[in-house]
């Protein structure tokens, strides 16, 4: 139980600590595709609608991502737009990771390495439902206390699997609402 929570904690911090710098201030979700959980007008007026919303589930996985890493760097979630991507247990979750690495004086810095894809998505659903998987990469990630540098668990591999499952809810967006760490699983 306690690797399993090791994991996922470092998974969470990692997750949360790994895209690119921070940014000055949080950017507005409408700015880009990219940066958008919402279908941009082009990507609802495609052929393939279902194309479309897996575009935006990663847009709002990869927006998860870019706040968290904001987040992790500050160890609080104050200036962020995590509630624009994330809900439920996965920011339930989150927001303790952050509690606790503010308690202990940690930070996060570096960068994680990630390769989502979007698995099964039920647009029929109530609400509409979508799958991810992802591959962690931890090589570039470091953790600090008080600015001192912390060792990564010996027992913590450096790739390893995650699952995410977002849902789209009424207007329009989808949120992350679980993410789940496969320490055990290497990739």
């Amino acid at each position: 139980m306690y690797r399993k929570r090791l994991a996922g904690a470092a998974v969470l911090v990692v997750l949360l600590a790994g895209c690119g710098g921070e940014p000055a201030a949080a950017p507005d979700p409408k700015a880009s595709p990219e940066a958008s959980a919402e279908p941009s007008a082009s990507a609802s007026a495609s052929a393939d609608p279902q194309a479309a919303e897996e575009r935006a589930v990663l847009a709002a996985y990869r927006g998860m991502w870019r706040e968290q890493a904001v987040a992790y760097r500050r160890a609080s979630p104050e200036g962020t737009r995590l509630e624009t991507y994330v809900s439920g247990e996965a920011l339930a979750m989150l927001r303790l990771d952050l509690r606790q690495m503010k308690e202990a004086g940690r930070r996060a810095n570096g960068r994680v390495g990630h390769e989502p894809e979007v698995g099964r998505v039920d647009l029929e659903a109530s609400p509409p439902t979508a799958q991810l998987k992802d591959c962690i990469d931890l090589s570039n990630w470091q953790e600090t206390r008080d600015g001192e540098p912390l060792p990564m668990p010996s027992e913590q591999p450096l790739r390893y699997r995650a699952s995410a499952m977002a849902e789209q809810w009424e207007d329009g967006r989808w949120r992350i609402i679980t993410y789940t760490p496969h320490g055990e699983q290497t990739c």
